[in-house]
């Protein structure tokens, strides 16, 4: 084996916010992609079916289940735009100051939360 350093590992990293919201922008990304998905396919494939399957789909998205799965969608969908554009800024250079990555490491998922209650809030008081 060759004799090279190894990598540090979980025992030597202190937890923090950074390592959190980069481990949320994958989950959230990897459920767009799986749930979101498979929704969007549900949906194009009952407006091919016709009227009928339609009519299914709209009543299974409307129960209190799909409410909960359209918000999840919403959810990631926001929690995981606010850490694209937190990477985003990383990648220019800019924000890699402790106290700056700490407050944005926070307020991407608090931000995605606030845009999901106020997106439902918007469909459902129209």
């Amino acid at each position: 084996m060759a004799n090279r350093p190894l990598s540090p590992h979980l025992q030597i990293w202190k937890w923090g916010p950074h390592m959190l919201v980069s481990i949320l922008h994958r989950v959230t990304g990897d459920g767009l992609a799986l749930v979101g998905l498979a929704v969007l396919l549900w949906w194009l494939g009952a407006m091919a079916g016709g009227p009928e399957s339609y009519a299914t789909f709209a009543d299974i998205m409307g129960s209190p289940i799909g409410i909960i799965v359209l918000v999840g969608l919403s959810w990631a969908f926001f929690t995981h735009m606010m850490s694209g554009l937190r990477h985003f800024v990383l990648d220019i250079g800019a924000g890699y100051e402790l106290d700056t990555n700490k407050t944005w490491s926070i307020l991407s998922p608090v931000l995605g939360i606030l845009l999901t209650v106020a997106f439902w809030a918007v469909i459902l008081l129209k």
